[in-house]
């Protein structure tokens, strides 16, 4: 089982959201293209309120309304994944390039760390137990909750 690498390419994605806005005739304001970026440049698994308060530290001007329509925006071309663990809040993840982007995920309960991993034997066994059952899989997501290595190290 190996973690997850970050395999997206910011060119292809960036390309993605200029076509998609094209196509709905969205102008490319300088509020959006610093939310794009920043987003970009954000650790994995952001919420739109911190977001929000890294955008507001390159410009103050910008709104959360801003922020929550450019995260929405960015979700409906793909670009970003939106994601709730359990009671959290939900949260967003760059969009895999490739189109390949499917990968679980390792929730620390403690400390509230996101890991992201893919494990081929996973994917075959839920694909084997599936067809077993006669049952067609269209979309799985896959979530392991527990202590992270730095808490199980503090307890």
């Amino acid at each position: 089982m190996a973690e997850k690498e970050p395999a997206a390419d910011v060119g292809v994605l960036r390309a993605r959201l200029a076509s998609y806005m094209n196509r709905r005739r969205l102008r490319s304001t300088a509020q959006r293209r610093l939310i794009i970026d920043t987003f970009f440049e954000a650790p994995s698994h952001v919420t739109v309120d911190e977001l929000y308060a890294r955008v507001r530290g390159k410009d103050q001007k910008v709104g959360y309304a801003t922020v929550y329509r450019a995260l929405k925006l960015f979700t409906e071309c793909g670009i970003a994944h939106e994601r709730r663990f359990r009671d959290g809040p939900t949260c967003y993840e760059i969009g895999d390039s490739s189109g390949d982007d499917h990968h679980d995920h390792l929730i620390c309960l403690e400390c509230g760390e996101i890991v992201e991993f893919h494990d081929e034997r996973i994917e075959a066994l839920q694909e084997e137990i599936a067809s077993k059952l006669g049952f067609a899989v269209e979309s799985h997501r896959h979530e392991i909750y527990g202590a992270c290595r730095r808490c199980k190290l503090r307890r």
